[in-house]
């Protein structure tokens, strides 16, 4: 809390203490004190600014000055009905906007033939010791949830978005500087998911893919995406990387939120931490595929169970996930193909100058793109280093991006988008898109479009609908192939 609204605080705190318990409260106090308020007020909506979670104190304020109006016979008939009338119309705009500004946001209906289902799972890989942790004898744990083609048939209960919301809630202030109230309507999104529902027979067996989220992001950040996935026949499989993820909660209660190593501001950013960090991601997402190898031949539900095909296996991320994906694709043969959305190309390999010889989506936000020309000085100083050393960094982002499209592969700039446009953050208040300048909705429905279209292609062996046909510059977008 700043000084100026700690200030503010107590002085309200203090007068409204004097209001109910005083025995005589005389008009030379009451206006006193008012005018301290007042003064303090203006001072820190003027230094510091107004924001919305001060808005109770505000109130209480404005409750003063109402108060005094309405039972001091100083002031004329006329003014105490105009600052009630005020009062009232201020309160009006409050219960109005609230709900508007903070809404139970809901997922566009998938597309898709498919009813979708969805089951989570706990994995520990006991050959890796977990590194986040100082208890000897820990080892990698992660949670995982699969979305699925379920039966039409299918009956139960709607999964809600995130489980332990609370926990998210609190996960999301810490990690993002926001307000924790932005994110208590989480506990009350749905899906579009049936909770341990069948697994559809429509077809004998079905392509799988991989979703790895963004640093500080979670298993369900892409459900407009993993949701339309499932509609269309695949069994996506997204992981939360634990510790690296904004929070996990383990089947023990234990609630593993992120770990920042002591690294803050630019020197988180720096590459010879960020290539060490993602070979962890790369192991996790391994490991996450030899488990979806035994699901396919033994699942105790007997769900999945012959129902996975392991000769069509893609990945897609976001952000870190991106890399790890790319990652991936130079390192583990199993995977086949794999979308970045928006991710810097952090990890030990570099993407060869002919391309990485399997099919691949590169997608990017343009102002991602424009690297240090975006950022303000202030928000450089934020961070603890100086334009030059951004410049720098950047420069380096643009070399590992050179060969993202070489050898036939593609590369989609999405020009209305921001980093977060890949998940669904933007979708908890409008006053993100607000501020960022985007249209979330219609840049979830283009990177469904080209998402579904490309693992159709490569992994349904259907011809292209759209990305073919879209090579070039439009108006929301450009698409280049190498």
């Amino acid at each position: 809390m700043r000084f100026l609204e700690m200030c503010y605080i107590i002085m309200n705190i203090f007068m409204l203490g004097w209001f109910l318990f005083a025995p005589k409260k005389s008009p030379r106090g009451l206006w006193t004190g008012v005018g301290l308020l007042i003064l303090f007020l203006l001072a820190h909506g003027l230094i510091e600014g107004l924001r919305w979670p001060m808005i109770p104190a505000y109130l209480m304020t404005l409750f003063f000055v109402v108060w005094i109006a309405v039972h001091r016979r100083a002031l004329s008939h006329w003014v105490r009905n105009a600052l009630i009338t005020t009062l009232a119309a201020f309160y009006a705009v409050i219960t109005v906007a609230s709900p508007l500004l903070f809404p139970v946001f809901a997922f566009e209906k998938p597309t898709g033939p498919y009813p979708i289902g969805t089951v989570s799972y706990h994995w520990t890989d006991d050959t890796r010791e977990e590194t986040f942790t100082s208890a000897p004898g820990d080892k990698r744990e992660l949670m995982v949830q699969i979305w699925y083609p379920a039966s039409s048939t299918s009956k139960g209960s709607i999964a809600p978005y995130l489980l332990h919301s609370d926990v998210y809630a609190q996960a999301l202030h810490n990690v993002l500087h926001l307000p924790k109230l932005l994110f208590t309507n989480l506990e009350f999104v749905k899906t579009h998911s049936v909770e341990k529902a069948p697994l559809s027979d429509a077809e004998g067996k079905y392509p799988v893919l991989v979703f790895s989220h963004g640093l500080h992001g979670y298993k369900n950040q892409n459900t407009f995406q993993v949701e339309q996935l499932a509609s269309h026949g695949y069994i996506v499989v997204g992981i939360d990387h634990t510790y690296n993820s904004v929070t996990s909660v383990l089947p023990d209660g234990h609630i593993a939120n992120f770990e920042s190593q002591g690294k803050e501001g630019f020197e988180q950013l720096q590459f010879t931490h960020m290539d060490k960090l993602n070979q962890g991601w790369v192991k996790d997402a391994s490991f996450v595929v030899d488990q979806i190898e035994k699901l396919s031949k033994h699942d105790p539900d007997q769900r999945f169970t012959g129902r996975m095909d392991l000769e069509r296996i893609g990945m897609f991320g976001h952000s870190f996930g991106g890399a790890t994906t790319v990652q991936m694709l130079m390192n583990d043969p199993r995977i086949k193909v794999g979308i970045n959305m928006d991710g810097v190309l952090y990890g030990q390999q570099r993407i060869p100058i002919d391309g990485l010889n399997k099919p691949f989506l590169m997608m990017s936000a343009e102002d991602t793109l424009n690297g240090a020309t975006t950022l303000s000085d202030a928000y450089i100083a934020s961070m603890g280093t100086d334009r030059t050393q951004v410049t720098n960094y950047y420069k380096e982002v643009d070399a590992r991006y050179y060969s993202v499209a070489a050898g036939g592969n593609y590369w989609l700039k999405l020009k209305q988008a921001k980093h977060l446009s890949f998940s669904d953050m933007y979708l908890i208040s409008p006053l993100f898109e607000w501020m960022e300048g985007v249209d979330v909705r219609s840049t979830h429905r283009l990177i469904n479009t080209y998402t579904l279209d490309f693992f159709n292609h490569y992994l349904k062996q259907q011809p292209f609908e759209r990305i073919e046909q879209d090579i070039g510059d439009h108006p929301d977008f450009t698409l280049e192939k190498g």
